[in-house]
């Protein structure tokens, strides 16, 4: 059954809902005005988060699908730094009070690219700038190839508590044709170093549907991975897009997995990381039973954003740096996407907001009903509707597609309380589209559902 599913629904394209209206619906309809009165109006008592996007690395991954490029210079990620610091400045302004913190992730690029001074610098300009409260998490993606000792030393100094370091795979033919060559032992190292200065929460991103990548190859690198036993795993299907991101062509199509093939190394590596004592979470993560994102999925405090699956609740997410996007209850906002562009607004003393979108009464109703089943495979839509004033009947969109997936059993419907079964969770994007009003203007803008 399984398999004949993955190969009905595994073709589709369709979002990842770490947010919802997705990034394709953005406009410059919401620009720097518009984010300016959004801060304003944030009051003192919340919490945020902020992100913060370091575009730079020392070598290009072809899977890659993030918004970065090749440096091997230091001056242009000094520059960089010194932007970041202005735009957390000019945020901290526009709030009109100093906002408590509670989360500060920095995602890439390689944020560990930067230089140890220059890092303890910028947390420092942070805890200027805010009130960077003492228990906050502070996490940075960390690529363990190029982490040296003196960097380790900084994370650990400025309060780090959670490194996610990038693995992929180790299978070393898997490892060529991605251009991304890195051992166990520098892995092993880097997290020991990482937990002796203390770090305390250490992730480990996976990918499968690689090139040349089988399940015994998956399988052999969950193994060597759980020999290290990090706190949580991420774990992505590559989402082959070369016509957006255009190294992806250096990647040749035809030893790329099929669905089924996806399909299949997904589930064993679910399978050996929960035989390995790791809880699942969601459709894509993995924690430690003791995690405290197990313990908001089963308390229902399960939350999705830009980084995936998180267990801060806060309702204002600040994104810092070129490309980042940032949440708030009115919208969401984009900074300018290109380094160069994002450079020149900081040298004006700009926000750095170019784009964005404004919800809608219906957007947020949508939302909700996504997040939910994206976080617990089950939403309740009598509740959810009437939280907005709206009745169960108007939530599907597509009728056609949501009737042939209760067909085939990919979902139940039991008094307005919709469940995604067990043994198709992997269809979870699939089951979520039949509630997204936008999905028809954005068709093929998407990776594969499996």
């Amino acid at each position: 059954m399984r398999t004949e599913l993955a190969t009905c629904y595994g073709q589709e394209r369709l979002p990842r809902y770490t947010s919802y209206p997705t990034a394709p619906h953005f406009s410059a309809t919401v620009n720097e005005n518009t984010y300016r009165s959004w801060l304003e109006s944030v009051g003192p008592h919340g919490s945020l988060s902020l992100y913060l996007h370091v575009p730079f690395c020392r070598s290009m991954c072809w899977y890659c699908g993030c918004h970065t490029s090749v440096t091997r210079r230091n001056e242009p990620i000094a520059v960089y730094a010194a932007a970041l610091r202005c735009e957390a400045q000019l945020v901290a302004d526009a709030l009109r009070h100093r906002a408590r913190v509670t989360h500060i992730h920095f995602g890439g690029g390689t944020p560990t690219i930067m230089s140890p001074e220059l890092f303890v610098d910028l947390i420092g300009a942070l805890r200027h700038c805010y009130f960077v409260v003492p228990e906050a998490e502070i996490a940075v993606e960390i690529d363990p190839r190029t982490l040296s000792e003196p960097m380790t030393q900084a994370l650990g100094y400025c309060g780090v508590t959670r490194a996610s370091l990038g693995v992929q795979s180790f299978d070393p033919k898997v490892q060529r044709a991605i251009n991304r060559i890195q051992s166990f032992e520098q892995t092993a190292t880097a997290a020991r170093r990482l937990r002796q200065v203390g770090v305390r929460g250490i992730n480990f991103d996976l990918i499968y549907g690689l090139p040349h990548q089988t399940v015994e190859s998956c399988l052999s690198t969950v193994a060597r991975c759980v020999e290290l036993r990090p706190d949580r795993f991420s774990v992505f299907g590559y989402a082959h897009v070369p016509s957006f991101k255009k190294h992806q062509r250096k990647i040749d199509e035809a030893v790329l997995p099929d669905s089924l093939e996806r399909h299949l190394q997904s589930e064993a590596i679910a399978d050996a990381l929960e035989s390995a004592g790791y809880v699942r979470i969601g459709l894509d993560h993995f924690a430690l039973p003791t995690d405290n994102m197990v313990l908001a999925q089963r308390e229902g405090r399960l939350k999705r954003n830009f980084q995936g699956y998180t267990d801060d609740g806060g309702d204002v997410l600040i994104g810092l740096g070129a490309s980042a996007i940032g949440s708030l209850p009115q919208g969401f906002v984009q900074n300018a996407v290109s380094t160069r562009d994002y450079l020149q607004r900081m040298a004006e003393g700009r926000l750095a907001t170019t784009k964005g979108y404004s919800f809608t009464e219906d957007d947020r109703f949508r939302a909700d009903i996504i997040e939910r089943i994206m976080c617990d495979f089950a939403v309740d839509l009598r509740r959810v509707s009437r939280s907005h004033g709206r009745h169960p009947e108007a939530a599907v969109v597509d009728r056609d597609r949501f009737g042939r997936l209760l067909d085939d059993g990919v979902v139940s419907m039991e008094s307005d309380v919709l469940r995604v079964n067990q043994e198709t969770r992997f269809l979870v994007r699939s089951v979520a589209s039949t509630f997204d009003a936008h999905l028809a203007r954005t068709a093929g803008a998407h990776s594969r559902a499996v």
